[in-house]
């Protein structure tokens, strides 16, 4: 691939509360992760300018008008609970005309309306996890039969956020109880699914055209306590001082049969496709009671950090970091089927005006 000019950009907003040093999902260590990114991407070659976003997209807008990037590398994530701005961000982008790398806003947009991403699967014959509901108010319980355990998630959130030990419930109360606190907490809906016992595994994607299923990664509980359900929480996900992060481990590549194998390889991606994913993904799934996989959820925006989620599975398949990367950016330039190049802002002159 020829030299680039890459526009890599990341969400540096902050709130008024600050992170625990212990939290891997903190801003300082995202620009941990974005400085190996650049480094990376500048192994290969490339020259990196690096685009932190707080917000003010006009300010985004100048900036990239005087880079002229040949790409942006897109890996802002929101930090807001409930917000939508990945796929705004990314939608924004193509609209001033330039290529970014990974899926496009809907894929983006999905990833976060989890019940809608959910029903698309089910409607495409793709497994999903039984009794998957959404509950908007607490009174919604009432008018379903459940069959417990459930699990209770915020509709809208990713990277295990609202996800702790109360998450899987076992009486009707506890889930009133569970889908009481995701409302008034995270002011979204509650998305309700039977709780599956059998194993998980995290499906790596790479590629655009032809993708390529990276070898499974599976998350072994196995050393959890009993009070402590085996779910993927946020602090399991993130916080390195508790009970959680410290006893759940990743096998990678997981020991698995070849006909199982191919069968997780095969859902992921078709799940991937279905949601309109692109370049670079992760679909999570979680086998049910009969061994089947069903998928929990498609992730389009996966952590790229060097060494874990993709980036892990990727060496297993002896894909180094730079050539992950180098992947993602072909898989860019080679572009989402039917998306056409069709800028709506006037990106030649510094007063990025409305073309009219």
């Amino acid at each position: 691939m020829k030299k680039l000019r890459i526009a890599l950009i990341y969400n540096s907003y902050e709130d008024s509360q600050p992170a625990e040093k212990a939290d891997q999902g903190s801003l300082w260590h995202l620009r941990q992760m974005i400085r190996g990114i650049a480094r990376g991407l500048r192994r290969s070659g490339h020259e990196v300018v690096v685009i932190p976003i707080a917000g003010d997209l006009s300010r985004l807008q100048r900036k990239l008008i005087r880079l002229r990037p040949d790409i942006v590398f897109n890996q802002y994530d929101d930090v807001v609970h409930g917000a939508l701005y990945e796929m705004r961000i990314a939608a924004f982008i193509r609209m001033l005309g330039y290529r970014i790398t990974g899926s496009p806003a809907l894929g983006l947009g999905l990833n976060r309306y989890k019940y809608m991403a959910l029903s698309l699967l089910k409607g495409a014959g793709i497994p999903i996890p039984p009794s998957t509901v959404i509950v908007e108010r607490v009174s919604d319980i009432n008018g379903h039969k459940w069959v417990f355990p459930l699990i209770v998630h915020a509709a809208q959130e990713h990277a295990g956020i609202g996800l702790d030990r109360g998450s899987v419930v076992h009486t009707k109360k506890a889930l009133k109880e569970k889908a009481r606190d995701v409302l008034a907490t995270y002011k979204q809906p509650a998305l309700v699914q039977h709780f599956l016992p059998g194993r998980e595994f995290n499906v790596g994607l790479l590629g655009g055209r032809k993708i390529q299923v990276m070898p499974l990664a599976e998350v072994d509980y196995s050393r959890l306590p009993l009070a402590i359900p085996p779910i993927m929480s946020y602090a399991a996900k993130w916080v390195e001082t508790s009970v959680e992060y410290k006893r759940t481990r990743i096998i990678c590549p997981a020991k698995v049969d070849a006909g199982l194998t191919a069968l997780i390889g095969k859902t992921a991606v078709k799940a991937f496709r279905a949601v309109g994913g692109w370049g670079y993904g992760r679909v999570d799934v979680r086998l049910d009671e009969d061994g089947q996989p069903r998928v929990l959820e498609v992730n389009c925006n996966p952590c790229l950090d060097s060494g874990l989620g993709l980036a892990r599975s990727a060496e297993q398949a002896g894909i180094d970091y730079p050539h992950l990367l180098q992947t993602i950016l072909k898989a860019a330039f080679e572009g989402p089927p039917f998306d056409m190049q069709l800028p709506i802002f006037n990106t030649k002159s510094g007063g990025g005006r409305v073309g009219r």
